[in-house]
């Protein structure tokens, strides 16, 4: 069995997370596969160093490893499916972060991740991913997001004007700071944050989120994720911020760009106990009143 760790950065102070998973690890015969800055950083004895094969870039992961386990929060999560793209590792993420809603496993539970992992018992989640098509080739060979695609004003610049289309046909302009365009994973964040709905992971929908919109009556919309929706944008700063999940790049106005969704999909890793009712509950105490 090969497995690969990722994390983009850890507190590594006692207990070391790293060390932790890899004490779970040692009894079984695991290659393991290992991010080369977190292996740098994690002052690992020698003889326990020496083991691991250190790796850099998505190029040095193949179909072969069994599994990518995230060390960290969900932004580690969001790192780790640029790094498998359309390989089909699964990715497993255990919360050394905050809220934890995609790395919803706890570090308590580690050794039994990781006897999920060793024993093949896990369930395996495909969600769905949003591409970025532009004029410019935006965000290299990573055009593609497992929570949003974004569009935002500068932090200094008026609200802008989004003209957005599907298919082809108007829809509406937006007078607003931004817009998100959300999959069904990431209905559960940015945009849940400027009151769009939540999704089911299995619905085949985009929403749609306006940021502080100027218009009252402008609402978030649920739109079928076979649509292309593509926008202009008008507004007195030349320059927008355009973003895909935590990435973000400075684009000029006069750009094109229109959305779809991915040709492929991220597979996430999920112990049977877990659902994701189960995890609205526990991570926003969904339908919580203390009255009872």
């Amino acid at each position: 069995m090969k497995i690969a760790i990722y994390s983009r950065g850890l507190d590594l102070a006692t207990p070391n997370p790293l060390a932790l998973l890899l004490e779970a690890l040692a009894p079984h015969e695991v290659e393991i596969h290992v991010f080369h800055q977190l292996l740098v950083h994690a002052d690992l004895p020698a003889a326990t160093a020496a083991k691991l094969i250190p790796f850099k870039v998505s190029s040095d992961l193949d179909a072969t490893i069994d599994c990518l386990i995230s060390l960290g929060g969900d932004g580690t999560m969001l790192d780790a499916v640029t790094l498998v793209k359309d390989s089909g590792i699964p990715i497993l993420g255990i919360n050394f972060g905050r809220l934890g809603f995609l790395a919803s496993i706890s570090p308590d539970a580690l050794q039994s991740a990781v006897d999920a992992i060793v024993n093949r018992t896990f369930v395996v989640d495909k969600r769905a991913l949003i591409h970025l098509d532009s004029n410019e080739g935006l965000f290299g060979d990573t055009p593609f997001a497992l929570n949003e695609f974004a569009i935002h004003k500068r932090d200094i610049s008026p609200m802008i004007k989004i003209h957005t289309y599907l298919n082809g046909e108007f829809l509406n302009t937006y007078w607003a700071d931004g817009l998100i365009v959300s999959t069904p994973t990431g209905s559960t964040g940015y945009n849940m944050s400027c009151n769009g709905p939540i999704l089911f992971p299995d619905a085949a929908s985009f929403v749609i989120t306006p940021v502080a919109p100027h218009n009252l009556n402008v609402r978030p919309i649920v739109v079928p994720d076979t649509n292309v929706v593509s926008f202009e944008i008008e507004g007195r700063a030349d320059q927008f911020i355009c973003a895909l999940d935590a990435r973000k790049e400075i684009v000029h106005k006069t750009v094109q760009l229109a959305i779809r969704k991915e040709q492929f999909c991220v597979n996430l890793v999920r112990l049977n106990e877990n659902s994701f009712l189960s995890t609205l509950r526990s991570k926003l105490t969904w339908g919580l009143d203390k009255r009872n």
